[in-house]
């Protein structure tokens, strides 16, 4: 797999606020925001914020607007909710608050998800934007899809994407 040139050493860490969307996980049950949370400090961002929040579109938008309006979080990182069930909302929370898609990150991490569950990965509905000059990405609560989006596609691109948007 290609990968992008390095980022420039003035690039700073990046803060982040980690959201789980789901009805039944608890910060004890929750093992992909904790694998989001484990990567990041791996790779030298911080998490200022984490929390689970139920799958209701109001909750999550509200949440998300303020968080994204904190001038110390540069990205939200949510998993979960990203399906086509009934209570699967996230995606819709997020598209009407979105300023800008990424929809190269969508394309490309069910491209990869095709490439590791076949077809299935055609449910996904992860998405990434921006939200008052902050950084969002959605993602499947599945760990092994956390896994590859934060491998694959964040943790090569959040420091340039958020000094895009400083």
């Amino acid at each position: 797999m290609a990968r992008p040139h390095p980022d420039s050493a003035d690039q700073p860490a990046v803060t982040c606020a980690v959201l789980t969307v789901s009805d039944t996980r608890t910060p004890e049950t929750d093992k992909s925001g904790q694998l989001i949370q484990d990567q990041l400090a791996a790779a030298g961002h911080r998490v200022s914020d984490y929390q689970v929040v139920k799958d209701e579109p109001e909750q999550i938008a509200a949440l998300v607007q303020s968080l994204a309006a904190r001038s110390d979080i540069q990205a939200i990182l949510l998993s979960g909710g990203t399906g086509i069930a009934p209570r699967d909302t996230t995606y819709d929370a997020l598209a009407r608050l979105l300023d800008k898609e990424l929809p190269g990150f969508g394309e490309i991490f069910r491209q990869l998800s095709y490439a590791e569950i076949g077809s299935r990965a055609i449910a996904s509905r992860a998405v990434a934007g921006v939200c008052n000059a902050t950084l969002i990405f959605s993602l499947p609560g599945s760990s092994n899809a956390v896994a590859l989006a934060m491998e694959a596609l964040i943790l090569p691109e959040i420091r340039h994407l958020t000094s895009l948007l400083r």
